[in-house]
């Protein structure tokens, strides 16, 4: 499938619905050919305009999908359809609920020490049957890489999720996804934590009234230094259309 791109401050966005992404990402999956998916979000469109090799990652990635409101936004008002927010949480739960029937091998990569475990826990009990074949938390040291490659290499995964942070999970994915035999691997930010109980997600009316990113700022305080990419991003799309 091809889907429509609306380049965002230089970032390729897809245009697609959240269900046309897993089927994207399922297809991925059956031809087996190691796509990288990125969920782009105001923030890290912001951090690609500073960072010029992680904008190339982000527009070599297989699939780019709108993660958040300001994505959306950006997008339509630019004058593009953009039809929903592809949230990065909902399009991992989406593509767990399905693994079990698609026979997925699945692994969780990153976050504290005990986070992918828990997070592994909770698929196993939302998704019976699920195959999380493998957790590593984010804590690792250079020389402690190629043995991490080695195990997820080892294991024939289908889905890998990267929790490490952006732009370092996109990073490092792309240094590394040739060596790493997988099929699919999507950096999912705080899907883990927030699966393993360790952060809260915002309540579903703040979902809808796109207020998420204030809802994350007022829980981590530590994060308000970066959601102030968010006023700066509105004044460069609003900017970019003069």
């Amino acid at each position: 499938m091809e889907f429509p791109l609306v380049n965002i401050l230089g970032v390729n966005v897809a245009s697609l619905t959240m269900s046309q992404a897993v089927e994207q990402i399922e297809a991925f999956m059956e031809e087996r050919r190691g796509a990288l998916i990125a969920t782009a979000n105001a923030e890290m469109i912001m951090q690609a305009t500073n960072d010029e090799a992680f904008r190339h990652i982000m527009n070599d990635a297989a699939l780019v999908v709108p993660d958040g409101a300001g994505a959306v936004w950006a997008a339509r008002h630019l004058g593009y359809p953009m039809p929903e927010r592809v949230a990065g949480y909902d399009l991992v739960q989406a593509l767990l609920a399905r693994a079990p029937q698609k026979e997925r091998r699945i692994f969780f990569f990153g976050s504290a020490p005990g986070i992918a475990e828990r997070a592994r826990e909770k698929a196993e009990a939302l998704y019976p049957g699920v195959a999380v074949v493998g957790i590593r938390d984010g804590y690792f040291t250079a020389a402690e890489e190629p043995a991490i490659i080695e195990m997820i290499r080892s294991l024939h995964v289908d889905l890998l999720l990267v929790a490490l942070g952006s732009p370092r999970q996109e990073k490092w994915l792309a240094a590394h996804l040739p060596e790493l035999n997988v099929a699919a691997a999507i950096g999912v930010g705080g899907t883990l934590d927030v699966m393993a109980g360790a952060v809260k997600r915002a309540p579903i009316w703040m979902q809808k009234a796109r207020l998420e990113w204030l809802f994350r700022g007022l829980l981590q305080p530590k994060r308000i230094g970066r959601l102030m990419a968010l006023p700066r991003f509105v004044w460069r799309v609003l900017d970019s259309k003069k």
